[in-house]
């Protein structure tokens, strides 16, 4: 399964990165409206849908490390 992390939109276009650095720009339609970016997202069905428990938790992880980058 393809799975990439949504990293802006751009007029009709989302951008989304599959490895560090590779991105790639899917049309707008093909992308589920409640996407936002950060988001990671699957390939289903020709469309891509956000997978909310790999979100959360990378924004979990995300916070811990800049918790522990930002410590007093």
């Amino acid at each position: 399964m393809k799975k990439g992390i949504v990293d802006r939109f751009e007029n009709q276009l989302v951008v989304i990165e599959f490895e560090r650095g590779k991105t790639e720009d899917i049309p707008r339609e093909l992308v589920s409206p409640n996407v936002v970016p950060g988001d990671v997202v699957e390939l289903h069905d020709g469309i891509w849908q956000p997978n909310q428990s790999e979100t959360e938790e990378r924004r979990k992880k995300i916070k811990e490390l800049e918790s522990e980058l930002f410590e007093d």
